[in-house]
């Protein structure tokens, strides 16, 4: 039942377009789209899909006439007769435009592929053959919003998953006509196939806690712990408890060690608000600013392995957990694409404070050892945590260090392409150094140490729109590090389109 459109206060139109805002995405990332939105997109490009959306054009006209036939209702047949009246206007407006710009559009009445396979969706979907099930009566081929909730109202949840089926295929269908629009120029996406040579390394870091993980994985080792000495065992009346504490001591622990940690960062972080604000990005000072997180993340996590609270936790616990972890939506497939392709050639990294690389390696369900993972680690006796933890990646300076040498490892005499994916102020200067920095929804403290240390932060589709047009008009757009920008997104679906394709 999960599956199923559910109205919502903005009707289904609007749920159903919240469902597939992955796929709109994946569209507008295409080589054809960035190049127009650049202003750069040469002619015959933007006249052969012209030619080819007058073709859809004219199979949508075909599609209304189909559905105001099968309509029963005479206020429905009346708007939908006004959309294809619409629909005809639109086709007679471009090829206006094409002439009055001194085109002309290409000859013959021929379709691509991509452009056969949508119109014959759209008249079987019309016709109610869509999808290999017959759906009579109430089936509306309309992407209007006001018509499909119109239209909508009234059926059951089976009918409505069909509905979102044939809305979901449409938006597939959408993804795959721009993405086979030929185009003669070079562009910047995917970002891959632009830039992967063997002049070029490319390498991929990213942040794990919040930026793939939906939950931060040390809350959910302290649960863990919680849970597990919850779980005692009564003998005679009496409980036992291997570690001898029961699970409120545990949870009282934890609650205390969180409280302080969050109390002290708060408060460094309002020290470091207190410096001069730089005139221009300055990295040097943007360091020792962040130097002063140092101690205050040691001091934290040796209070944990003091505390004892990651004692007694079993190895298959911690996999367990990291099996089950949830991700940010789009996250893993990411991941999983570049494992899985033999043609790309990728070096991906994982850089963490987490408590345990095992419980990150879990996660990501790999046996290949993919990714490469850089975090603390749990001590274990045989299979039994110690609760002391190896200290590795306790800080943004160690982690811009583990970046550091990762990168040098990987440059192999060539030059490293490096994108970095983050969120939070941990991530900050392996962001900055990176050549690409991609933030996910920046944390607030991300953005006041912006205003305060000169860096900014600009929409990734903005940021490439501009690249491309540099591409065109400079032959070479330039990705470097500590340049003082970071590009944000608002999905991993954006990173997807952006760095592999669709």
């Amino acid at each position: 039942m999960g599956g199923l459109a559910i109205r919502d206060e903005g009707g289904i139109a609007k749920s159903l377009w919240k469902k597939s805002r992955n796929e709109s995405i994946f569209a507008i990332y295409t080589p054809y789209i960035l190049s127009l939105a650049s202003g750069k997109l040469d002619s015959a490009s933007f006249l052969h899909c012209i030619s080819q959306d007058l073709r859809f054009l004219q199979a949508s006209a075909e599609a209304f006439e189909m559905a105001e036939e099968c309509s029963d209702d005479d206020d429905d047949k009346a708007v939908i007769r006004k959309v294809r009246k619409r629909v005809l206007k639109k086709m007679a407006m471009f090829r206006l435009i094409v002439q009055e710009w001194g085109f002309e559009l290409p000859a013959g009445n021929i379709s691509d592929r991509a452009m056969v396979k949508c119109t014959d969706f759209l008249l079987a979907t019309a016709s109610g053959k869509a999808v290999g099930e017959r759906f009579p009566g109430k089936d509306s081929a309309s992407q209007i919003e006001d018509l499909l909730d119109k239209l909508t109202v009234c059926l059951t949840g089976e009918e409505l998953q069909f509905v979102e089926n044939i809305y979901q295929k449409a938006m597939k269908l959408q993804v795959e006509f721009f993405s086979a629009q030929p185009i003669i120029q070079n562009t910047i996406v995917p970002l891959y196939r632009a830039h992967g040579s063997d002049e070029h390394n490319f390498v991929i870091f990213s942040g794990f806690d919040m930026t793939c993980s939906a939950v931060d994985s040390c809350a959910l080792l302290a649960d863990i712990a919680i849970i597990k000495s919850s779980k005692a065992i009564k003998l005679n009346g009496y409980e036992s408890l291997d570690d001898g504490a029961s699970s409120d001591d545990l949870r009282d622990i934890w609650s205390s060690l969180h409280g302080q940690y969050v109390e002290e960062y708060e408060q460094c972080i309002d020290s470091i608000m207190l410096s001069d604000r730089v005139t221009q990005f300055n990295f040097e000072s943007l360091c020792n600013a962040l130097g002063q997180l140092s101690e205050l993340e040691k001091a934290a996590n040796l209070r944990v392995a003091n505390s004892g609270v990651l004692k007694g936790l079993h190895m298959d616990e911690i996999k367990w957990a990291g099996e089950h972890l949830v991700f940010q939506d789009g996250c893993l497939e990411f991941f999983r694409e570049i494992e899985k392709s033999k043609d790309i050639a990728i070096d991906v990294h994982i850089l963490s404070y987490c408590w345990s690389g095992d419980l990150i390696r879990s996660a990501f369900r790999s046996a290949s050892g993919f990714p490469n993972v850089h975090s603390n680690e749990l001590l274990f006796d045989e299979s039994i945590s110690t609760g002391e933890i190896l200290k590795r990646v306790q800080n943004p300076t160690e982690k811009l260090q583990t970046f550091n040498e990762i990168c040098k490892m990987s440059s192999n005499n060539g030059r490293n392409l490096s994108v970095y994916i983050g969120g939070s102020v941990e991530d900050l200067l392996c962001l900055l150094k990176a050549d690409i920095g991609v933030v996910i929804s920046p944390s607030a403290n991300l953005t006041r140490l912006a205003g305060l240390f000169g860096f900014s932060f600009v929409p990734l589709f903005s940021g490439l729109v501009k690249k491309q047009r540099e591409l065109i008009e400079g032959g070479c757009p330039c990705w470097s590090g500590l340049s003082g920008t970071l590009y944000t997104v608002s999905s991993w679906a954006e990173i997807h389109a952006f760095i592999l394709g669709t």
